[in-house]
Formats: structure tokens, sequence, C-alpha cells
């Protein structure tokens, strides 16, 4: 199998998952209006002081953007499993891998980036300054793809399993800690003039090894699963 076969593949399994993120738009805006509505009542429920908001602003955003990319985990091989797609794809002479990818790219399109988007909008709730909006905006790009490829193992081992959307959140909480506590500390530390440098560099060193380590790890997961 060459190269130029595989990443066709790849993209084959990216335009069928986005297509049907299109097709049932309501998943998408489920994952969207849960995080515009929990950093929204946030401040409403803690009150209208601009010192306290500031502090914890980073904090409230990164935490419903974890909820929320926890949220759409459920369908990310759920209808796939259920048409049969899955054993195909097991089946497939392609690495399953790199196939499961390309689902997790679509995944992060379809949940993590309107999250990234509309983020810088909803900070100004919180009086976050200019200089916090574009470290917020970096860290979840650099992060919000590690939450996806982390959960993407959960959903495979819970895959048919009752229960399972609370099961995955259960496995994978644990592993998003460390995320949320270096992407909210990377906007923390800029409003302080700490610099988020070091932040910043740790959120790219998880993206680098869950890219490198997880496709592989959720191809056995989705082995197991269906075995």
């Amino acid at each position: 199998m060459n190269g130029a076969g595989v990443m066709e593949a790849v993209g084959c399994v990216l335009r069928r998952d986005l297509m049907l993120v299109l097709r049932q738009r309501s998943d998408l805006f489920t994952t969207l209006f849960f995080f515009i509505l929990v950093v929204s009542l946030f401040p409403l429920g803690v009150g209208p002081d601009m010192e306290i908001l500031r502090v914890l602003g980073p904090g409230v955003l990164w935490v419903a953007a974890l909820l929320a990319s926890m949220l759409a985990l459920g369908r990310l091989f759920a209808s796939d499993y259920a048409d049969g797609t899955l054993e195909q794809m097991l089946v497939a002479p392609q690495p399953l891998p790199l196939l499961v990818a390309g689902k997790v790219l679509a995944h992060w399109l379809s949940t993590g980036a309107p999250l990234v988007l509309v983020a810088p909008v909803l900070a100004v709730q919180f009086d976050m300054p200019g200089e916090g909006f574009w470290v917020l905006v970096v860290s979840l790009l650099l992060g919000t793809p590690v939450l996806s490829l982390l959960g993407a193992i959960g959903a495979a081992l819970t895959l048919g399993v009752r229960g399972g959307g609370v099961l995955v959140s259960l496995l994978v909480l644990p592993l998003y800690v460390p995320v949320l506590i270096f992407g909210a500390g990377a906007v923390e530390a800029t409003l302080s003039g700490l610099g988020s440098e070091g932040h910043l560099s740790l959120l790219a060193a998880f993206l680098v090894l869950t890219l490198c380590f997880t496709p592989w790890a959720t191809a056995t997961a989705l082995r197991i699963s269906l075995d």
C-alpha cells in the first residue's frame, strides 16, 4: 500500500465524517451551545465583580471547553459501530491507526475548532485583556486536539457498553487534568505578567506525544471492543 493510497483513504474518512456532521447539525450545535451556556451563566452566578471574574475566567473557559469536548465523545465511533462501517475499517488494507487519526481530526474540526473560535468572544464577559485573548486561543488550539485524541481511547474502550457515556468520562477525565492545568495556567500566567511560554511548550509536547501514540492505542482498543 503506497503512501498516496493511504492518505486518500484517510481523506475519505475525514470527508465522510464531516459530511455526516453537516447532515446532523444538532450534534454540532449541542456541543457549542453547551459551551456558550456554561461560560455565559457563570458570571451571572458569581456576580459583576470584574476582579473576581478576571481571576476565574481562564479556568471557567477551559473547564467548559473540556466538558463540551467530553460531551461529544459518545458519537465518535457510535454510528460506525451501529452500521458496520467500523468492521470494514478493521479489515481494510489501510493501517487502522491512520484511519482513526482521520476520524479524530474530523471530531476535532466539528467540536474543538468551533470552541476555539467562540472562546475569545466569551472571554469578553470576564474582562480579559487583549494579550490574554491570544494566549487563550493558542492554548485551546494546542489543548483541544489532545482532548480529542485522549478521548478517542476511552470512546473505543467503552464502545457498545451500556452506560458507556458515563464510563468514558470516568476513564478520560484523569487524563484531561494536566491539559486543563497547563491550558488555564498559560492564560493566568500571561495575565499575571509571568509569561506563558512554559505552559504552552508543555501543551505542545502533550500534543506531539498524543499524536504519536494515541491513534495506535485507539486502534488496539477498537479491536478489543469488537472481538
